[in-house]
């Protein structure tokens, strides 16, 4: 990161928190942030985008070949049984002996996942980041303990998730295969490639936006999670709030470019996260989409990406789909 003067970032992120705090917007008690941007009339828009029958998934799968390293003690999903088709075959499966069955014929599989909710694709939820004590809102910090979060978590949002889906492919806009890491998205890029796209955004949209960077490192993911990587600039934020942006996704592991670009960390998050409200989408597999619009020319789509209900959680894995 680039040296910088501590007054003038401190007045840069306190300018732009001002600008673009949505706190109080949707009442006080409020805990859906900018996904109250998507209301009946948006999401009949957005099924009425669902024309060529097409779904197109975004979600990475979850499995130990996963990007996790063990940063923030965020690991890859591990499976395990509790009872498989092999205990049917070699006869340790007997219901009748346990007496769950009156003869034989029945047998079945059951599995077990471990995993940080976190660890591949994902929600930020409302309660995952803080800037100076409180989350969204205007909540405390203390309110999210080890027992879960009193507000602004998962299970507050699970009727929430679908919207008028925009891609806007940055990478293949510039030419490239992936952006480098520390390459700042600004509005003006966002601008340029929903121009050439031939795409308006319009209030209660999710942004999809294509660094290519997951593509670049999918297999050999080495410090894609965690370390530099291209990203949207924090100057973007205004220009994200003024156009009632309901979610913002990326195929980047921290939605921000990172390094940071001032003497803060993911003040994008403490702008536009904790004061706008706005839902973070963060390790979505934009690549197949990305290729689809490309052939077809059709950048808009219905997009489905419910949140899990779980009480309490900071965030959530989502099984994503684009239907076109």
């Amino acid at each position: 990161m680039a040296e910088t003067n501590g007054a003038d970032d401190e007045a840069v992120i306190r300018r732009y928190i001002a600008e673009c705090s949505n706190w109080g917007r949707w009442g006080e008690d409020d805990q859906a942030g900018t996904w109250n941007l998507v209301g009946p009339e948006q999401v009949k828009h957005a099924a009425s985008l669902v024309r060529q029958g097409k779904s197109i998934p975004l979600s990475l799968p979850y499995d130990q070949h996963g990007p996790q390293t063990g940063v923030w003690g965020r690991f890859n999903p591990i499976l395990y049984a509790a009872a498989t088709g092999t205990d049917v075959a070699s006869g340790r499966q007997d219901l009748v002996a346990m007496g769950l069955a009156p003869r034989p014929g029945v047998g079945f599989s059951d599995h077990v996942v471990l995993m940080p909710t976190q660890s591949g694709t994902q929600w930020d939820c409302l309660n995952h980041v803080f800037w100076e004590g409180k989350m969204y809102n205007n909540r405390p910090a203390a309110e999210v303990t080890a027992a879960g979060s009193a507000h602004n978590s998962a299970e507050h949002v699970a009727d929430r998730g679908v919207a008028r889906g925009v891609l806007v492919d940055v990478a293949r806009h510039k030419g490239v295969d992936a952006l480098e890491p520390g390459y700042a998205i600004t509005s003006d890029d966002i601008e340029e490639c929903l121009e050439s796209e031939g795409v308006e955004i319009l209030p209660g949209d999710a942004l999809l936006v294509r660094t290519g960077f997951l593509g670049a490192r999918r297999g050999n993911w080495g410090d894609y999670a965690g370390g530099d990587a291209p990203g949207v600039s924090l100057h973007a934020a205004p220009w994200i709030r003024h156009h009632d942006i309901a979610a913002l996704a990326t195929d980047t592991w921290g939605i921000e470019v990172r390094p940071n670009e001032i003497g803060y960390y993911q003040p994008l998050h403490a702008v536009l996260l904790v004061h706008a409200g706005l839902a973070f989408g963060e390790i979505f597999d934009l690549d197949a989409l990305a290729d689809d619009c490309a052939r077809d020319k059709v950048y808009e789509f219905m997009f489905v990406a419910p949140h899990l209900p779980i009480t309490g959680s900071s965030g959530t894995p989502v099984g994503a789909l684009a239907l076109k």
